[in-house]
């Protein structure tokens, strides 16, 4: 089958020929009909988050159809619509066992630690694969696989209250999720920042305030709209230092920060002044969890979370097409969300 892969950290993804994937008895292989391109693909290329083995697919947003099961699937039959959780845990250890399987010391990611979904076909444990209703184009269900779902999570772990005010900060293919979160977890004003036209015009459609980063400062941006109090969570979806800082410094007492976006760099806080005297909080967001998914799912169903917008592109399953959808990635461009589309 055909695959787009990583061979060499810092280079261009390259097209290969490679076996169908085998599938164990409790397995599904699927048929890949939408993969997203998100931005963590763009930092395993450049080698900031290390992927191993090499050479390796890329793509954990996938979705798509099961072409054939394992002798012990009962859940799931060939023909049916599934999107992929990318987290293959053991579901044994206590991690799994709490619900926190992101940390099971046996994870592998797909696109990450294991094949993914650049490719036509990708082999996943039947219990990574939930129904996609059939109401739900393909490439939005990937999507939803990543950009929604950490999105979710990252709400969750804010505590964001009923009543309190909260800033997206990167209103990209998760930023624009994180939007609709925060008004469906009871935000009465959200503030998206970001410099694209087109991200802060959709965030001002979903009813956030728009801050043009480009424009004006957006600490003090933020601490106008609100009477100079800040926000009471501040989410930072780019991994970029400056806009780490910003959502620390963007909070009122007390407040949370969270920070989603990947960065191996090393970020200052004026310690006092900016995190002990605010008894300011900074949370990481590492994922999300198999749990979350089926409301994930439903919401979109339902249209309390609207992904109409969030794909802005499709390519094929092209090795040009999709270096070239990184390269602006890097660049800061490429849209809310590209997905390959084989």
């Amino acid at each position: 089958m055909k695959a787009v892969r990583l061979v060499k950290v810092g280079s261009p993804l390259v097209v290969q020929e490679i076996p169908v994937p085998e599938i164990g008895e409790k397995d599904v292989l699927v048929r890949v009909r939408a993969a997203g391109i998100c931005h963590s693909d763009a930092h395993y290329r450049a080698g900031r988050s290390p992927v191993r083995p090499l050479p390796m697919t890329l793509g954990h947003e996938v979705a798509g159809v099961v072409e054939r099961i394992g002798a012990g699937v009962s859940n799931l039959k060939p023909g049916d619509r599934v999107c992929l959780h990318y987290n293959i845990t053991c579901g044994e250890c206590g991690f799994c066992a709490t619900g926190n399987e992101q940390f099971c010391p046996r994870v592998l990611m797909i696109g990450h630690f294991t094949n993914g979904g650049y490719a036509e076909y990708i082999g996943i444990p039947a219990r990574n694969a939930l129904p996609l209703p059939p109401e739900f184009p393909f490439t939005q269900g990937a999507t939803l696989m990543c950009a929604s779902a950490t999105a979710f999570h990252s709400l969750r772990k804010s505590r964001l209250r009923a009543g309190e005010t909260a800033a997206i900060i990167g209103v990209g293919g998760l930023g624009i999720s994180a939007v609709q979160f925060a008004r469906v977890f009871g935000a009465l004003d959200v503030f998206a920042v970001d410099i694209r036209e087109e991200s802060l015009a959709l965030a001002a459609a979903y009813g956030a305030h728009p801050v043009h980063a480009r424009k004006v400062d957006p600490v003090t941006e933020i601490r106008r709209l609100t009477g100079g109090r800040g926000v009471d969570v501040a989410i930072e979806m780019l991994g970029s230092p400056p806009t780490m800082q910003q959502a620390v410094r963007s909070l009122a007492p007390m407040g949370r920060a969270v920070f989603v976006g990947i960065s191996d760099e090393a970020v200052k806080f004026d310690t006092y002044h900016e995190v002990l005297g605010n008894e300011a909080e900074i949370i990481g967001c590492s994922d999300h969890l198999l749990s979350e998914l089926p409301t994930v799912i439903e919401m979109a169903r339902q249209g309390v979370l609207d992904t109409a917008h969030v794909v802005t592109r499709s390519v094929s399953l092209d090795a040009d097409e999709i270096n070239g959808v990184l390269d602006e990635l890097e660049r800061g461009g490429a849209g809310i969300r590209t997905v390959i589309v084989p």
